[in-house]
């Protein structure tokens, strides 16, 4: 199948992405396929590749970072392929080598999606077709995490602590949602700098508080300690305020964490 993704008009190559790259999959887990295209890309032929009942969507047909591409069904199998745009893959890596990087509101990505996930993807994954050659170059030039996005994003754990303030106010007005939508993002955030400081890559929310809470930089019981908050974050002001109050000294300590590994 990725050598035909790869004959079509536009596509550069093929990876395989997600946890079959990465060996850490199950007998059912999906087949992903990053579909790397320049310029303008032979949906015609996608499409005809695809078969009759599969829906193909088009560049931006999924939202502005998961471009668009296919849910298929092989032999009873789920084969996703998911396109992806080289250029601005590209144009990412050379953010994350300056430390810069985005989150963008993203269908299917409830704590946003993290640019450098783009970067990642090449870095774990596996080249399937590649004529070119360019694939597997930037997989070569992607190996070595980026010190000025490691820094960037450790530092970026302030926002974690700006969070839980904000939360604090949402628990005296016994506003459930909006104290777990905080705490959630504060968790997501970090987990992120926790990711970067050991130098490791983290493509999205699925299963990623269950590597973080084995990294260096995680504090003791950062797991459970995250599990508790949002499992039952509550429903009175003094349940919320307590969870809050919680959730500050787990933030200050992963902070503190993040801060004395730095140096």
């Amino acid at each position: 199948m990725a050598g035909r993704l790869a004959e079509v008009p536009g596509v550069v190559g093929v990876m395989l992405g997600g946890s079959r790259a990465r060996g850490e999959h199950r007998p059912g887990s999906d087949w992903d396929l990053g579909v790397y295209y320049r310029g303008e890309l032979g949906l015609a032929a996608l499409r005809a590749l695809a078969g009759p009942g599969v829906e193909v969507a088009g560049p931006g047909g999924w939202g502005p970072w998961v471009n668009g591409g296919a849910w298929l069904r092989v032999d009873g199998v789920a084969v996703d392929w998911i396109l992806r745009d080289l250029d601005r893959v590209e144009r990412v890596w050379a953010d994350c080598r300056e430390g810069r990087y985005e989150v963008g509101v993203q269908a299917g990505h409830p704590l946003g999606f993290w640019s450098p996930c783009y970067a990642g993807e090449v870095a774990l994954g596996r080249v399937l077709a590649d004529p070119s050659g360019e694939l597997a170059d930037l997989r070569r030039r992607t190996a070595v995490y980026p010190e000025p996005l490691r820094q960037a994003l450790t530092a970026g754990a302030w926002e974690a602590e700006f969070l839980v303030g904000a939360a604090a106010k949402g628990a005296a007005g016994a506003d459930t949602l909006h104290v777990s939508l905080c705490l959630s993002r504060a968790v997501g955030v970090l987990v992120q700098a926790v990711f970067a400081e050991d130098r490791r890559w983290c493509l999205n929310e699925k299963g990623a508080l269950a590597v973080a809470e084995t990294l260096p930089a995680a504090p003791a019981g950062f797991g459970p300690r995250v599990r508790r908050l949002l499992g039952a974050p509550g429903e009175t002001s003094e349940s919320l305020a307590a969870t809050v109050a919680e959730a500050r000294a787990l933030v200050g300590e992963t902070i503190a964490a993040l801060r004395n590994r730095t140096g």
